[in-house]
């Protein structure tokens, strides 16, 4: 529902949670499709990941705009956040051309005043994602997915201009407009016509135009199941040559991306560039940061053209014929069962805090200082685990990197079954613990790791441990057998004897208040735990203690306040 008016009046811009329901029916709606769509991709390479990437893109939209809410952002950095979320995670040629629609969209709500309606909003900002996208490509070509948006734009410009128009009614003549006009781009594109297929990335944009439709009028489209027009939607067979070798001979055989850092006046002379020395090129981005995309034969003049201009990251190549390849094989293993349900997966330090975690109902990885986790045994754990929606609680800083990545390649292999995976940044084994307990499978998935994430969040913690060595900390240098404090990560107290250490870092953490104080042993704690207990007793009466054993090394006392 739109945010001001009932009757699409001056409204003053689309509701944030308008916003935020699209992108998370759009994740969902690509889950579905796709598979479809990587089938229909032969164009520019018959690569078959178009659904895939475009999904991936969406997916990093939708986590920026969940961690900026989380943080409490306001609407023009939740915005922001979407924007270059969808920048960076940008997959494929249509991964990066999608982000610039997306950036243009939101950059348009961005604007929006309140003697707009948001019809008119909407359709503008379908006209300026439709421009962006033709700008960022090198060589557009027609019958492809920025064909399909164009006519969704000019659909949508001429029911804006009708009178009391809706923008629920703008985008139920976009999306129509979309589905009418990917039925047609065989005809304007002849190696769609010779597979006997829609556009894949052009199938895409259909699919996000009917999630925002969804989304304004509860409406869902019937699925394409028939043909489209004349065209039906079958596997597409591969170009001759075989999966062993390039593509073919003529076309380039490399896909190159990579972020680039630089000025924002480069993007026309990079697109030249590139375009001299291979095709599908996309430039898209700005304020100093550019997500570039060509298909080449000669990977390093791609990057070194980048270098030209700025520091070129996060390089990724890939060799068509071998994606093709790995498709071919995967596409020969068997049915996998159907994903149901919700699990959390936690990472525990110690075999204590393994049998609460357990006890609590999640899927355990044994973790902690000196044995982290690799990326493939939280995958492992994360597909392992049956269920349609993952929540994962790192509880160690370094955890958090190899839990995004593990969920990330999760999302990716499986997303065409519906797994969705959400990590917590939770950065301490009572964090984790916290977040385990307002678990509640019953509720919405986004709700319930907003309440996860909310309550990790306002969780202080602590620890002791003695230093190994000669070091300078936050509270001054130490030596080795010295007593350390851990408040929130950073050694801030010093001391001769763990006990009293302890009970400064629980004097720190109490200072600001709280209700409960969670204490957890770990391996030759000794009486660590009951001396602090009868401190929070004696200082603190109202603040209730609650004692575990969790057989974690290294930190003989964890503490957290809630």
């Amino acid at each position: 529902m739109d945010e001001g008016t009932t009757a699409d009046g001056a409204a003053g811009g689309i509701a944030l949670d308008t916003v935020a329901r699209f992108v998370d029916i759009a994740v969902d709606a690509l889950a579905e499709a796709r598979e479809e769509i990587d089938a229909l991709n032969v164009y520019p390479v018959p690569d078959g990941d178009t659904g895939t990437n475009m999904y991936l893109t969406v997916v990093a939209a939708r986590d920026a705009i969940r961690a900026a809410q989380a943080d409490g952002a306001d609407r023009a950095a939740i915005l922001t956040a979407l924007a270059r979320g969808a920048l960076l995670g940008a997959r494929g040629n249509s991964g990066v051309i999608l982000s610039e629609m997306l950036g243009a969209t939101v950059r348009r709500f961005a604007t929006a005043s309140r003697e707009e309606t948001n019809a008119a909003v909407v359709a503008d900002a379908l006209r300026q994602a439709s421009l962006a996208a033709y700008a960022a490509v090198g060589e557009p070509v027609e019958g492809t997915m920025l064909t399909v948006l164009r006519a969704a734009a000019d659909a949508a410009a001429e029911r804006a201009g009708k009178e009391r128009a809706r923008s629920s009614d703008v985008l139920a003549e976009a999306a129509a407009a979309a589905r009418e006009a990917l039925g047609h781009t065989p005809e304007q594109l002849e190696v769609l016509a010779q597979a006997g297929v829609v556009d894949a990335g052009g199938r895409g944009v259909s699919v996000i135009l009917d999630a925002a439709e969804t989304v304004l009028t509860g409406r869902r489209p019937i699925p394409v199941t028939a043909p489209l027009g004349r065209h039906v939607i079958p596997v597409p067979v591969l170009a001759p040559g075989g999966a062993g070798e390039d593509l073919d001979e003529d076309g380039p055989a490399y896909e190159v991306m990579y972020l680039l850092d630089a000025p924002d006046d480069v993007a026309p002379a990079l697109r030249e560039r590139l375009g001299e020395i291979g095709d599908s090129v996309v430039v898209v981005g700005g304020e100093g940061l550019w997500n570039v995309h060509v298909h080449t034969d000669d990977v390093g003049a791609a990057i070194e053209a980048g270098l030209e201009d700025g520091r070129p990251h996060r390089i990724r190549v890939t060799h068509f014929a071998e994606q093709i390849a790995r498709q071919a094989a995967q596409a020969e293993t068997p049915v996998l069962p159907t994903l149901d349900g919700r699990r959390v997966v936690a990472v525990a330090a110690g075999a204590g805090l393994a049998d609460l975690f357990e006890e609590a109902g999640a899927v355990v990885v044994r973790g902690g200082p000196g044995r982290r986790p690799s990326t493939g045994e939280l995958l492992e754990a994360i597909t392992g685990c049956g269920a349609r929606e993952v929540v994962v609680l790192p509880n160690d800083e370094p955890t958090v990197r190899a839990s995004l990545a593990a969920a990330s390649t999760a999302e990716a292999d499986h997303g065409g079954r519906g797994l969705r995976v959400a990590v917590i940044p939770t950065h301490a084994q009572v964090q984790g613990l916290a977040a385990l307990a307002v678990h509640e499978p019953g509720r919405a998935f986004d709700q319930d790791v907003t309440e996860m994430t909310a309550t990790a969040r306002h969780v202080r913690h602590g620890a002791v441990t003695i230093a190994a060595k000669q070091a300078m900390t936050m509270a001054g240098p130490c030596e080795p057998g010295d007593a350390l404090g851990v408040i929130a990560g950073d050694f801030a107290v010093v001391g001769d004897e763990l006990g009293a250490v302890a009970l400064v870092v629980l004097d720190r953490l109490l200072a600001a208040g709280g209700e409960l104080v969670t204490l957890v042993s770990g391996v030759e704690a000794g009486d660590l735990a009951a001396r602090a207990t009868a401190w929070v007793e004696e200082f603190h009466p109202h603040v209730d203690v609650v004692v575990y054993d969790g057989g974690q090394e290294r930190y003989p006392l964890l503490m957290s306040v809630e």
